[in-house]
Parts: structure tokens; C-alpha cells; sequence
């Protein structure tokens, strides 16, 4: 087990990269019959192929981050660790798929490795300002109004508003996230010919979006995988498609699979979310900011 995550981790090059872009997307079943070969017979073969075949998401997780001062080959070890750990959690008996969940241990693991090996120590002491922090880049660029994208005064002010930070932890934040992005033709591992344009990212939502809720995103997750096993098996299922699955469905499309009305279904939803509430505010949590659709990754 340790070799394989060894391996896993360290082969930082253009081979392991171009494999594992070429990787095929698992199909639910098949990903699911590894997920229940691992879980139960320890079988590391089947870890092995369910790893391979979602190491993409580290890769184009680890490019997502790029821009705060670290080497994104060194995130791509940190999100490769996010992944085991996923790996090493997933019920496949919770019926959602593998990607949806080992996102949120990719992310937390590259988030937490950021968190704790930049500067920020000294720049975002509270959770307002590590939401700053992660968030600036992306609402400096919808709201800059001066030359080259340079924030004016009154969109420092739009940006503290919009954030809920004060408008001098925007000035202070500005100055220390000043450096320029990682270009495309940055390089990736020992070879230098290799690219990160070779593996673009998807155009899923960017981590940015969400850092500022999963700082603390491995305790986060457990808080949130906990508090579903409170749910009964309809509950469950019904949250998990709502809000966790890749194909996530509507009310009707629920309703129509347990052959009763959409309208039942929000009913149902409601009670679930009310329990998922309650265990998660004794950590201070709000159940639907954790589950809502723009919060996954």
C-alpha cells in the first residue's frame, strides 16, 4: 500500500501525466465493483485502477491552485495524497460516484498544503480573511475597472463589500498576492518539454469558489459524511442525488423513481436538511452552504 502511494505520488513527469490524461473514465458500476473489492477484500489491484483512473482530477485540481507562490508539481503530490485518502474512505454503498467524493479530498488536501506553507500566516489569521485570500483573484478580475485590470480605489471598497472584509485587508492582500500567474508553458516535473497546456483544466468550478467553506476541508467532509449516516436510506439517496451526485437530478426525476410526487420528494428533502442542520451546527456549519451545488468541486 505504501509503495503503490509512493509511486503514485513521486512519478512527476511527463509519462505519468500524459497516462494519466489518457486514463478512461470508470463506468458507475465498474467503479463501484472496485471501490467494493478494495473496501472489503483489501484488493490492491482494484485500488490501483480506481486511482489511475481519476489522477486527472489531481492534475487539473493542482492547475486550478496555481499562482499562490508553490510549485504546482508539489501540489500534485499533495492532491495525489487527497485521493488515497479518498480512496480509502469511499462507500460505494452511499451511491455516489467516486469522482464527486475524492474532489472534496483532492481539494482539501491542496488547500490545507497551501495554507500551510505560504505566508498566509501572516496575511489571514480569521476565516474573512482566508476567504480574501483564496477569492481575490477571481472577483479582482470581474471588478477591476483601472489599466491592466489594476483595482481603482472604489473597486477595492466593491471588493471589501462583496467579501465582507475591510477594504484595507484588501489593500494588504492585493500587495501580497501581486505576483503574476504560472503561465500556460509552465513546466511540470524534470522535463522541461512537457507543458501544463498538454493537460488543461475542465470547465468545471474553479476551487476558488469554494476554499473559503473547506479550509478546513478533510474535517469539513468527515463533519459531512458523518451527519449523512444519520439519514435513512430514502433521505440519503435523495440528498446525495440532489446535491452530491455528478448527474444531479431534479425533484420530478426523483419522484418519478420512488413512484411518488415531486412535491413528496421536496418534503422529504426538507426533513432530511432539517437533520443534516442539526448535527452540523453543533461545528458551526450550515447544511446547505456545504451541499450547495456551487460549493463542489
Amino acid at each position: 500500500m505504501a509503495a503503490f502511494a509512493s509511486q503514485a505520488i513521486e512519478r512527476g513527469n511527463r509519462r505519468y501525466a500524459n497516462a494519466v490524461m489518457k486514463a478512461p473514465i470508470l463506468e458507475r458500476e465498474h467503479e463501484f465493483d472496485l471501490a467494493r473489492r478494495w473496501r472489503d477484500d483489501k484488493d490492491e489491484d482494484a485500488l490501483h485502477e480506481l486511482i489511475e483512473a481519476y489522477a486527472r482530477f489531481v492534475l487539473r485540481m493542482a492547475w486550478k491552485f496555481r499562482g499562490y507562490g508553490l510549485p504546482v508539481g508539489d501540489l500534485v503530490q499533495e492532491g495525489n495524497i487527497g485521493l488515497m485518502e479518498a480512496a480509502q474512505r469511499f462507500d460505494p454503498e452511499h451511491n455516489a460516484r467516486f469522482s464527486t467524493y475524492a474532489s472534496w479530498w483532492i481539494m482539501a488536501a491542496i488547500q490545507d498544503h497551501i495554507l500551510r506553507n505560504t505566508s498566509i500566516v501572516r496575511v489571514a489569521t480569521t476565516p474573512a480573511q482566508r476567504r480574501l485570500f483564496f477569492n481575490l483573484r477571481k472577483v479582482r478580475a470581474k471588478l477591476a475597472t483601472g489599466p491592466d485590470g489594476e483595482l481603482t480605489d472604489a473597486d477595492r471598497e466593491r471588493v471589501a463589500e462583496r467579501l465582507q472584509v475591510k477594504t484595507e485587508d484588501v489593500v494588504r492582500m492585493e500587495a501580497h498576492l501581486g505576483g503574476p500567474d504560472n503561465s500556460l508553458n509552465a513546466s511540470y516535473g524534470d522535463e522541461d518539454d512537457f507543458e501544463f497546456q498538454d493537460i488543461l483544466p475542465d470547465e468545471g468550478p474553479n476551487p476558488e469558489d469554494i476554499t473559503a467553506w473547506h479550509h478546513d476541508g478533510k474535517v469539513r467532509s468527515a463533519w459531512l459524511e458523518d451527519a449523512l449516516d444519520t439519514l435513512g436510506d430514502r433521505e440519503r439517496q435523495i440528498i446525495v442525488r440532489r446535491f452530491l451526485s455528478e448527474d444531479k437530478n431534479t425533484l420530478a426525476e426523483i419522484g418519478e423513481s420512488f413512484g411518488v410526487s415531486k412535491e413528496r420528494i421536496r418534503q422529504i428533502e426538507a426533513k432530511a436538511l432539517g437533520k443534516l442542520k442539526n448535527v452540523l451546527s453543533e461545528h458551526g456549519q450550515d447544511a446547505k452552504a456545504l451541499l450547495n451545488n456551487d460549493l463542489q468541486a
